[in-house]
């Protein structure tokens, strides 16, 4: 397992699916790719007609959302373990895919928020929708509590 790609989205899960990460890096000789999926692009949802100031707020949430990410990512380097921070836009599923196949994944760590079946039915779940077309096995991580 060199290459895990770890999908956080700064909640509750994200200690656990790092600490989970690294016990496999350290165990395997691995390289983590921490994968944060943003909002999508402004312009690509119909945003570029909506006031200034909407865009410049996805802009800077997705500046805060990236100085977090590199903090993660820092967090783990001091460990001796590799890591390369990634930050992309778009559907949650469908890039963590993305970045799975272009990183010739290994495994895919990502959390599950349990959603109950009738919200899993309206919403979806990232994590289920990874698995039916994850490249690689897929480590599910319940959230704590």
């Amino acid at each position: 397992m060199k290459n895990i790609v770890v999908a956080i989205d700064f909640t509750d899960a994200t200690e656990s699916l790092i600490s989970t990460a690294t016990k496999f890096a350290r165990g395997f000789g691995g390289k983590i790719w921490l994968v944060h999926v943003a909002a999508p692009d402004p312009d690509f949802v119909g945003l570029d007609v909506g006031p200034e100031a909407v865009r410049a707020a996805v802009a800077k949430e997705i500046r805060e959302e990236h100085k977090l990410l590199q903090t993660r990512a820092d967090d783990i380097a001091v460990t001796g373990i590799e890591v390369t921070p990634i930050l992309v836009q778009g559907t949650v599923a469908t890039k963590i895919l993305e970045e799975a196949r272009r990183l010739d994944a290994d495994l895919i760590v990502m959390g599950s928020r349990g959603l109950g079946a009738i919200k899993r039915a309206f919403l979806g779940s990232a994590s289920e929708a990874v698995l039916h077309d994850a490249p690689c096995p897929l480590l599910v991580v319940p959230e704590p509590g």
